[in-house]
């Protein structure tokens, strides 16, 4: 492609321009990567289109079928194939939806294999967006725990750094027994008062036994 200026060669001008730019040719020709020695890569590219009827046909065609044309071999017939089948995969594995949790009971559903039934006490928040998807889930202290030594900005720095809305907070109780203490219960209205001031809501805390848990919402204390 050496007769081409810069602007208008395919690497040179997806770069600049985006890939909305190119034909059909020239992404083909990007991807193939060099031509032959009778041909440069934006001529085997024409010919390819020419042979398939365009990029459907290239879509239906196996690597033999794309190696028959000149200058293609089965090296490049590869690249062209894996090529289509990435872009297949991304149409057919769209992203999944992220998880909603409206409730006490599917955030524990959630939580509790993950952190119900543990040796070791371990404190976290599950931070949300505005719809009360999980964006992630984030532990703060692991080891022998007092709720009372728990400071609110350590939660809300992980929030305010996911950029979430809402969180939910929870720790596990060893014991297997979920009922909070007085520590715990302050703990939450700390943490209440300081959602209030920072504009992230706390949907709710729950401690986390063996086969139960506690939710202070389904308790009426958020």
């Amino acid at each position: 492609m050496k007769h081409l200026s810069p602007q208008d060669r395919p690497r040179e001008k997806l770069i600049e321009h985006g890939p909305r730019a190119l034909g059909d040719n020239e992404l083909v020709a990007l991807v193939l990567g060099s031509g032959c020695r009778q041909r440069d890569v934006l001529a085997v590219a024409n010919e390819l289109l020419a042979a398939r009827s365009g990029l459907h046909g290239l879509v239906q065609a196996t690597c033999d079928d794309l190696a028959r044309v000149a200058g293609i071999g089965r090296a490049r017939a590869a690249q062209l194939i894996a090529a289509i089948e990435i872009g297949r995969r991304t149409l057919a594995h769209g992203p999944k939806a992220r998880l909603q949790l409206l409730t006490p009971p599917q955030a524990a559903a959630f939580l509790m294999p993950t952190f119900g039934r543990r040796g070791v006490e371990q404190f976290g928040v599950v931070l949300l967006d505005t719809k009360h998807r999980v964006l992630r889930t984030a532990v703060l202290a692991l080891g022998t725990l007092n709720t009372a030594g728990i400071e609110p900005r350590e939660v809300f720095r992980e929030a305010t750094v996911a950029g979430a809305a809402a969180i939910v907070v929870f720790h596990n109780h060893p014991s297997g027994d979920p009922t909070p203490s007085a520590d715990d219960v302050d703990l939450t209205r700390r943490l209440v008062a300081a959602g209030m001031l920072m504009g992230i809501d706390v949907v709710d805390h729950l401690i986390l036994g063996d086969v139960k848990y506690c939710s202070f919402k389904e308790m009426g204390r958020l």
